[in-house]
């Protein structure tokens, strides 16, 4: 990890959604087709967003930026539903968009 690694733009933009609660550009930086998994099980990700994040006033601190490309982090996630987590987050990225996010307790 590089001390000086920055989020990827992408990446950032999906944070600062999220926080938002502003679904719109959330959905507006992944593909139309795009997967998610939580603890290594794979997730429906319009229902898991919804339930996780946007029903539950999820919010998401960055902590660390865990790679040089900006594409995996550790954060404080905290919602509604289950309280504060320390959380990572890993993202792949397909023609400028986020196609696939892992996200799991740290």
């Amino acid at each position: 990890m590089s001390g000086t690694a920055k989020l990827d733009p992408v990446v950032e933009a999906f944070v600062e959604a999220l926080n938002a609660h502003d679904t719109d550009q959330f959905y507006g930086v992944l593909t139309e087709d795009a997967t998610m998994s939580d603890d290594g099980v794979e997730r429906n990700l319009a229902q898991w967003t919804e339930s996780e994040i946007f029903s539950a006033n999820g919010h998401l601190v960055v902590d660390t930026v865990d790679s040089d490309d900006g594409l995996a982090l550790t954060a404080d996630y905290t919602n509604s539903r289950w309280g504060s987590l320390r959380t990572t987050w890993k993202f792949l990225l397909r023609d400028g968009l986020i196609s696939r996010f892992e996200t799991g307790q740290a």
